[in-house]
């Protein structure tokens, strides 16, 4: 029999390497899910929801390099949105597929019908419907080159009724042309680059993901150049290991040292990082920029000099032009001020909290305690990414997945399912707070469906923490971020999981070890402190304002229990502000 449209999609997508399709059956991708059936070479995973397959595709296009979700008519392309928008802005290379009413219904009104051009324009990169036999490989081989080469979603729309037809030979190249070309400024730009690295005398590196391949040729730059180093959350786990020259993260969920040691240099470095808080960076010395996507240059700090390459190319090229500095008084100051601020941490761990509300400190330290050492982390975006952030530790094979540029709730979960599915081999922890998996809980049907080895820690601070600390930063008492939750252990029986629940600071290890060992998924629900708060590196007067004023307008409201155990939770971060 003549191959049909489906089957040249399937065919073609698994030559590029793509493994499964993260979808919700539905009438206009019934072809595809039969083709997907009877291919063998691919996966279909049943998600619960369309966002939950977008994020799942996100994370395994991350750990794995190229990954698929799809959307039938409608409100199947409406729920992929916040997922693609993670996956594009994130920079990852996902395959979104919009199957769509019938061609000859477009414009009419139809059932269902959305205009894909229009829906996806801003959360892809290629974006473009197929409505020939004629026209499908070659848009399809041009959304999967785009989608790699560039590191972005690529959406290919495709109308129920073309997979059902004969499938054409294009007459273009049928597959994915997949490659890796060296890329760095020029040897004039480098000598610049250079000569400034080589002038200055106080030089602090920070680095983003876009760095984190680069490990040991940025630790080779700053024992040369005698900088510390700091990076930003999401490149955490590429640059923290090994590193005799590392002071920390900064920005909102990041630590004094860093911050400090950023505004105290003359120079500052930036490699492959698009930091989106411009209150966190210096603005009165001078920075460089190194980024492979030359368009970010510049647009979120004073750049002076501004130069495309990947880094670890550049690096390679620059390290030979450098000259070794011999004073070391300001890496070694940085490095004294980290010290102290790991010793300050170490407190909120000490302090485990008691019962009904366990530290979350102590929580998420013991967790880094007892995960592997090549465990994949996923962290909901709120206070979970603050723990996250501050205590778990890298290895060089730990990875740490999360939504740290589109900043979405309910993000750990599907992360978690696209991690489990990509790296079948490696312990998988979700951090999960209370308010993201409640938005998604009925994906936890997915993980057992496909046994998903998914330990699940539910942080339940009985709140929209992150939220609630945001109002009272801004003087005002929080409003409706109480969250009402069920027992979380229960529903996980329902699911067919191990479950597990946490009430008293002295069961955490014991627990958590057990339920890591458990076969299959796990979820863990730990009843965790509602007022443990954190504060950025940089304290504000108005933020201590706001936070007095909040707590002054609950007291008059007749909140006092409240507020004392707000400053009973938090007086070590009051101690280090003064």
């Amino acid at each position: 029999m003549a191959k049909i449209i489906a089957e040249q999609l399937v065919e073609t997508i698994a030559q590029a390497g793509i493994k499964r399709i993260y979808a919700v059956a539905g009438d206009s991708l019934n072809e595809v899910n039969d083709a997907v059936r009877r291919s063998g070479d691919i996966q279909w995973i049943h998600v619960r929801h369309e966002e939950t397959g977008a994020f799942a595709a996100a994370a395994e296009a991350e750990l794995n390099g190229i990954a698929c979700c799809a959307g039938s008519s409608g409100p199947g392309h409406v729920h992929l949105i916040n997922g693609l928008y993670e996956a594009q802005r994130n920079n990852v290379p996902v395959l979104a597929i919009a199957s769509t009413c019938a061609t000859d219904e477009f414009g009419t009104g139809f059932f269902q019908e959305t205009n894909t051009i229009k829906l996806f324009s801003d959360c892809s990169g290629y974006n473009e419907i197929a409505t020939t036999p004629k026209q499908l490989p070659r848009m399809l081989q041009a959304a999967l080159q785009h989608a790699h080469t560039k590191g972005e979603v690529a959406v290919l729309g495709l109308p129920g009724d073309l997979t059902k037809e004969k499938a054409e030979e294009g007459s273009t190249a049928p597959y994915l042309l997949k490659q890796r070309p060296i890329f760095r400024p020029s040897d004039n730009e480098l000598r610049e680059l250079a000569q400034r690295l080589n002038k200055a005398s106080k030089i602090t590196i920070f680095c983003g993901f876009g760095a984190t391949e680069a490990h040991q040729e940025i630790i080779a730059l700053a024992g040369l150049l005698k900088s510390p180093v700091a990076y930003s959350f999401r490149g955490k786990m590429g640059i923290q290991y090994d590193n005799p020259f590392e002071v920390g993260m900064t920005g909102l969920l990041g630590l004094p040292s860093a911050f400090y040691a950023m505004h105290h240099s003359e120079l500052l470095l930036l490699l492959g990082t698009d930091f989106p808080y411009k209150e966190f960076m210096p603005d009165d010395l001078e920075i460089i920029q190194i980024d492979k996507r030359a368009e970010r240059l510049g647009r979120k700090a004073k750049v002076s000099l501004g130069l495309a390459g990947n880094i670890k190319d550049t690096l390679d090229a620059l390290l030979p032009l450098i000259e070794e500095k011999k004073d070391d008084a300001f890496l070694q100051k940085q490095l004294d001020k980290y010290e102290d601020v790991k010793k300050s941490l170490r407190t909120y761990v000490e302090d485990t909290g008691k019962q009904h509300a366990i530290s979350p400190e102590f929580l998420t330290d013991t967790i880094n305690r007892l995960a592997n050492d090549d465990a994949i982390f996923t962290v909901d975006t709120g206070m979970c990414c603050v723990w996250g952030a501050r205590y778990l530790h890298a290895t060089g094979k730990r990875i740490l997945l999360g939504s740290f540029s589109h900043g979405s709730m309910a993000n750990a979960l599907p992360h978690a399912i696209g991690a489990a599915l990509a790296r079948p081999a490696q312990q998988v922890i979700a951090l999960c707070g209370d308010g993201g998996l409640s938005m998604m809980m009925g994906d936890l049907a997915t993980v057992v469906q496909y046994k998903l080895p998914i330990k699940i820690v539910v942080f339940d601070n009985r709140s929209l923490g992150m939220v609630r600390l945001e109002m009272q930063v801004e003087g005002l008492p929080d409003g409706e971020t109480d969250m009402f939750n069920p027992d979380f252990a229960k529903i996980g029986d329902a699911m067919g999981m191990n479950s597990f629940t946490i009430d008293s600071p002295d069961d955490v290890e014991r627990t958590l070890q057990n339920a890591f060992a458990a076969n299959g998924p796990a979820l863990i629900h730990v009843y965790t402190n509602p007022d443990s708060l954190a504060m950025p590196p940089k304290i504000e007067f108005g933020q201590l304002k706001g936070m007095a004023s909040a707590m002054g307008k609950m007291m008059l409201h007749g909140d006092f229990k409240d507020v004392a155990n707000i400053i009973k939770s938090n007086y070590k971060h009051i101690k280090d502000v003064f």
